[in-house]
């Protein structure tokens, strides 16, 4: 059996969706539904069992699952880069996860977690995946802050010597819907020029610093299909293990990005830059780029998509069409 947590979620359900489409149905998916939607992002997905997250740590802490349980796969966790609760981050995301690592390790099932670009904070001191490099980086938010944590504690107890702690940047595509504020710049522009109402005009953050012009500042935007390939990557090679960058290893503006969506849909672009808000002017990331070449090296072959491919295969053949992934 293979254990999803965060199941329901953007990534976590892609990762259940790439499983079924290689034959995998012997899934537990593990999350926290509420009241945001996220549920619709199980139809037409195939598992075994679906289980709340509180309890089912309560049976891993309890000592269930002794027996059949070859890979964690652990995409859960408060996402919320805007989140002030520290306590709560700590606990959701930190102890949580400490938690189910121990659980893997006990049982020799192979732990995949999510960890987070946001953990390099400013980029100051670059983006290497090194291992060693880790007590470098000073991030920016209590999100960011609550995954580096986990970082560092898989490092200092040897955890990392065992399991793959993958680093996603700017991941978007279907199954995001429900992420509210937190969902992809694709489709809030979607939606924002669809809405337009006869205006069809994107509105993209100014920049507050001299050496980037508005709509300058970069990100390396990767597409979830891209995501969970490189994700099942390290289900299919036990023993590549340790931090890894999950990106594409190019930054795009965000002004291609907005000019690539207005393509998609035929639109002229037409683009309005407004104040960046004061709750995010110090936490914002000027320029991200991953550097995929310890991943590379480790032997992941496949060629990823270019951002206008996957844009155009977003806009076009889920947005427009309201879709999310499914076996069919």
């Amino acid at each position: 059996m293979i254990i999803v947590t965060g199941g329901a979620g953007f990534i976590g359900s892609a990762v259940v969706w790439k499983l079924n489409q290689r034959g995998e149905f012997n899934i537990l998916v593990v999350d926290e539904l509420g009241k945001s939607g996220k549920w619709k992002n199980l139809r037409g997905l195939r598992f075994m069992d679906y289980m709340d997250k509180d309890i089912f740590l309560e049976k891993v802490l309890k000592g269930d699952f002794k027996t059949g349980v070859c890979a964690l796969i652990h995409m859960g966790a408060c996402s919320d880069t805007t989140e002030q609760d520290a306590d709560y981050l700590l606990l959701n995301n930190y102890e949580y996860t400490k938690h189910l690592a121990a659980y893997a390790a006990k049982r020799n099932a192979r732990f995949i977690y999510a960890s987070s670009a946001a953990t390099y904070g400013d980029g100051s001191y670059g983006y290497s995946d090194d291992e060693k490099d880790l007590y470098k980086f000073c991030p920016l938010n209590m999100y960011a802050y609550s995954k580096h944590l986990f970082d560092l504690w898989a490092e200092r107890n040897g955890l990392l010597k065992q399991a793959a702690g993958l680093k996603f940047f700017n991941v978007f595509g279907p199954n995001e819907y429900h992420k509210g504020e937190m969902r992809s710049m694709v489709i809030k522009a979607f939606e924002q020029i669809k809405n337009g109402r006869g205006q069809a005009c994107l509105s993209l953050f100014k920049s507050h610093k001299s050496e980037y012009a508005h709509g300058e500042q970069k990100r390396d935007f990767l597409y979830i299909k891209d995501a969970v390939e490189m994700t099942l990557f390290f289900l299919d090679n036990p023993d590549v293990n340790g931090i890894f960058n999950i990106g594409t290893g190019r930054a795009e503006t965000w002004n291609k990005l907005a000019e690539l969506i207005f393509e998609a849909l035929k639109i002229e672009p037409d683009i309005k830059y407004i104040p960046m808000p004061e709750s995010i002017k110090d936490s914002y990331q000027y320029f991200t780029q991953a550097d995929i070449s310890k991943f590379r090296h480790a032997g992941y072959r496949r060629p990823i998509t270019s951002l206008k491919k996957a844009v155009f295969d977003y806009v076009q053949n889920y947005l427009e069409l309201q879709l999310t992934l499914t076996l069919s």
